[in-house]
């Protein structure tokens, strides 16, 4: 099953990685306040990274490095993609 890890800029300006099978649900739900714990608090969010994996243990180690990326690694990562904030 096709996966994805993605980035969400909150509302804070914070930035928060995780990875779904769903992207377009899992965006609605975080913005519905029924996402991570972390994002409830940093409504609205907006999509600004993504990427796509064959299998959901990708999606998940690319979540982790994602994770133990600095700030700046993060916004270039994002730079890279242009914005990427089109759902696949």
């Amino acid at each position: 099953m096709e996966s994805f890890t993605y980035i969400l800029r909150c509302a804070d300006g914070s930035l928060y990685t995780g990875w779904t099978n769903d992207l377009a649900k899992r965006l609605t739900a975080h913005n519905a306040g029924r996402g991570a714990k972390y994002t409830r608090a940093r409504r609205p969010v907006a999509l600004v990274y993504w990427e796509r994996f064959p299998t959901k243990q990708a999606a998940m180690s690319r979540e982790w490095a994602i994770k133990q990326l600095s700030r700046q690694e993060k916004l270039a990562l994002i730079r890279s993609q242009g914005g990427g904030g089109q759902l696949p």
